[in-house]
């Protein structure tokens, strides 16, 4: 499948903006919840809360080092940060689902609410729309990837299934 993801998708610097934003986001929400939470224990469970979500030292100081690391691709570009992307992308989702699970427990060790989670996905969505959409190649490529989008040529890509051999029939079949 990922052969066929676009190549220089005019497109492209929307979803790298949009994921630019996110990294932005990431590091205001981590600078805000690290001054609000000053003082307070590292894993603690309060009512700080930074740009509208509960936050504690330590989710403030992730959401930093996720925003800077996102921004870092984002400045770099050239397929580095479609990688960073579709890495950061499954964290956030999957970290969503399990912090949703357990925000009303004792185990919430990052005072993680359902708002913190619906964030998550959302962020965790733009990520993977800007990697999915991220991929950047010579143009002969993305020419090549447009016209079989397109059904103008063949599929760029050799595929093994096409050559396999014939199947033989089952011996005891009654319709061989």
């Amino acid at each position: 499948m990922s052969t066929h993801l676009p190549v220089n998708h005019r497109l492209r610097p929307l979803f790298r903006t949009l994921a630019g934003a996110t990294g932005v986001y990431l590091i205001g929400f981590g600078v805000v919840g690290l001054a609000h939470s000053r003082g307070h224990p590292f894993f603690g469970d309060g009512d700080i809360t930074a740009l509208g979500l509960r936050t504690n030292t330590a989710f403030a100081l992730l959401s930093l080092v996720a925003g800077i690391i996102i921004l870092v691709g984002v400045i770099v570009g050239r397929n580095v940060d479609r990688a960073i992307n579709f890495v950061a992308s499954g964290v956030f989702i999957v970290f969503g689902l399990g912090m949703m699970a357990i925000s009303r427990t004792p185990a919430n060790f990052l005072n993680y609410d359902v708002g913190a989670a619906a964030v998550s996905f959302v962020i965790g969505s733009v990520l993977l729309i800007a990697a999915l959409y991220g991929r950047v190649g010579p143009p002969g490529q993305e020419l090549q990837e447009e016209g079989f989008r397109r059904s103008y040529n063949g599929d760029p890509v050799h595929h093994a299934w096409g050559h396999l051999p014939p199947k033989k029939p089952k011996a005891n079949s009654r319709f061989a």
